[in-house]
């Protein structure tokens, strides 16, 4: 037997063995507090009665109590339902008194006093609840006597069924550095009331006064209903105090009972965005992808990733995914498994740029639908590998898109970029190169082929956001290269939602853009993240600004002029004109590039604007 089962047992013998003593205890104790706790004025008939009867009792109150579960409760964490069990088994017990004296002294009901059998319900509860609430009594005046310097202290914004939640955990929890200090919320009618006996000290407007004068070293927002208008005001008036902020997820974790320390995260940007989540017809996505064969290249990347997530949800007949890299490859297939499985998913290393291997994967799987995220897209990075950027978006989309026709894959949704709109970047111009190929393959083939063009997305691999997060860890400077510089962003499932149900409106040819709402400041955002962190931009960390890097635009363009702009039924999602071209001469001109690539010239750039006269080469 484990160690961890010994302790457990012996730990449980101890509570048994004292509820025999308290079984003992209580009902002498009844019966001397009915003769006023003079013991020689006792009828030797009822000590004789309860002697005879006691091993009975004993017994019986043992196992209502392992009925109530007494014995297999976590006392450490108990709260008003395992004191609803100790009362309820003690009045069972008090019931059970009654008729084992009244067994044991002949039929006789006057085998003790009557007002005995009250006085002993009432003395067993007292010691039973003594025994369980003990520790707990006892671990709280150790830790109000504690140094205060130990804790962090914290202000909770939010008096509702989250906020209550959480402090209860806070205050029952030995490992948790966080004292708190009081509680805001803009209900007026509860400000100057308790809560587990610390006060409503105010509203929001109170809380950078309050955050000085309580000297507060962190504040939780519990508010998992906020609209994001809501959050991003409460949040704008917390990061002023320069304390360090965390954040209740969202309203799901209390429909699911999820609330806990455990699920709270630190504030990030994403949270000063000040807009709703996107909504997207969940029931039209799932139309078109249940019982599907869905392949996903570059599954193994950050947008890649999320489609295989939200596609596992829907129901496919089989998911394929692919990618070059092992390691996120591999990542993505553990959490597929451990999170659905139940799913039909097959995970493939192979890469776009080779021609039999993607034939042969199409070949036997015979995917119905094809999202197609495989790219490079580090904008500097391609700046100094510009062949590499052609060999792997270009010639790696076209070779996919010619499996996907050979193969007569009903849709395929290619994942594009802003960058690709009069782009002045090699990355941006090989991704307009991929939807001319994409667009130009619609027009004679049966696969419905599309493109789907949005900005940059919060969090994703390369981003600024996790970059400024570690300069801010490791005390800045934060690095911005313009002052000026200004981005549009979306979260990742919103993008992957918004690309999923553009596939559903998909009929062949469009280009798709998802609407980004407005332009963020990318120095708006390090300051942000900055104060966030509890520090101050420019006193504390420095934002250092570094100049544009190559092809790098001040502002990104979402839709060409000479495309227009159709609605479709989502707000967030519009449709570009597909722009007439020469097929006959660009395919020419593909072919070429593609000969001339292999040579590994010194400059490709020059070939590539050959194909995209809107490609602004940078000097």
């Amino acid at each position: 037997m484990r160690k961890i089962d010994i302790d457990l047992w012996i730990k449980r013998g101890i509570l048994v063995l004292y509820d025999m003593c308290a079984v003992a205890a209580s009902i002498y104790g009844a019966i001397l507090l009915r003769y006023d706790l003079v013991f020689r004025q006792i009828d030797p008939n009822y000590i004789s009665n309860i002697r005879e009867t006691l091993p009975f009792l004993i017994i019986g109150t043992v196992i209502i109590f392992c009925m109530f579960r007494l014995y297999s409760s976590l006392w450490t964490y108990a709260g008003v339902t395992e004191l609803l069990n100790i009362i309820m088994a003690c009045i069972l017990a008090g019931g059970y008194s009654i008729f084992i004296f009244y067994l044991a002294d002949g039929y006789n009901i006057y085998a003790i006093p009557r007002s005995c059998y009250i006085s002993y319900a009432t003395l067993l509860t007292a010691c039973v609840v003594a025994s369980r609430y003990a520790y707990r009594g006892f671990r709280f005046i150790v830790t109000k006597r504690v140094s205060k310097a130990k804790y962090k202290r914290t202000l909770i914004v939010g008096a509702g069924a989250a906020g209550n939640t959480l402090i209860k955990e806070i205050r029952n929890s030995e490992y948790l550095n966080k004292k708190v200090v009081g509680i805001i919320d803009d209900d007026k009618s509860k400000v100057g009331n308790y809560l587990h006996g610390i006060r409503v000290l105010g509203t929001r407007d109170d809380i950078v006064p309050l955050a000085q004068k309580k000297d507060i070293d962190e504040i939780i927002v519990a508010m998992p209903s906020a609209s994001a208008k809501e959050l991003r005001e409460v949040l704008d008036i917390c990061k002023q105090t320069r304390c360090e902020l965390k954040r209740l997820p969202g309203i799901y974790q209390l429909v699911n009972g999820e609330v806990s320390i455990g699920k709270l995260r630190n504030v990030d940007v994403n949270d000063l965005l000040g807009r709703e989540a996107v909504e997207v017809d969940l029931s039209s996505i799932l139309a078109y992808v249940s019982g599907k064969v869905v392949l996903v290249t570059g599954g193994g990347g950050s947008i890649g990733s999320e489609l295989c997530r939200q596609i596992a949800a829907h129901n496919p007949k089989q998911l394929v995914v692919i990618d070059i890299y092992e390691n996120s490859t591999y990542e993505i297939q553990n959490e597929l498994k451990r999170m659905y499985p139940e799913l039909n998913l097959k995970v493939l290393i192979a890469s776009v740029r080779n021609t039999k291997r993607v034939d042969l994967i199409f070949g036997k799987y015979r995917p119905d639908i094809v999202y197609h995220a495989a790219a490079h897209k580090h904008v500097p990075l391609m700046e100094d590998s510009p062949n590499e950027a052609v060999k792997n978006n270009v010639l790696g989309t076209w070779k996919v898109v010619q499996a996907a026709d050979k193969w007569h894959v009903r849709k395929f949704i290619m994942i594009s970029t802003d960058k690709a709109v009069n782009p002045t970047n090699i990355m941006g111009a090989t991704k307009r190169l991929c939807e001319m190929i994409v667009q130009t393959y619609d027009r004679h083939s049966g696969t419905e082929f599309v493109a789907v063009r949005f900005g940059n997305v919060l969090g994703s691999n390369g981003s600024v956001i996790p970059l400024f997060k570690r300069q801010i860890e490791e005390g800045g400077p934060v690095t911005v290269t313009h002052p000026d510089i200004v981005r549009y962003f979306m979260t990742i499932p919103e993008a992957v939602s918004l690309v999923l149900q553009a596939g559903a409106y998909a009929k062949g040819g469009e280009i798709f853009v998802l609407d980004m709402g407005k332009p963020v400041k990318i120095v708006d955002l390090a300051k942000n993240l900055i104060l966030l962190s509890g520090h101050e931009p420019d006193g504390d960390i420095k934002i250092v600004y570094t100049g544009l890097r190559p092809g790098e635009k001040l502002y990104e363009e979402m839709l060409m002029d000479e495309e227009g702009l159709q609605k479709t039924e989502n707000k967030m999602i519009y449709i570009g004109k597909p722009i007439e071209l020469d097929e006959k001469k660009f395919m020419e001109q593909l072919e070429a590039l593609k000969e001339y690539v292999v040579e590994e010239p010194e400059d490709i750039r020059v070939k590539v604007q050959e194909l995209v006269p809107t490609y602004q080469i940078e000097s």
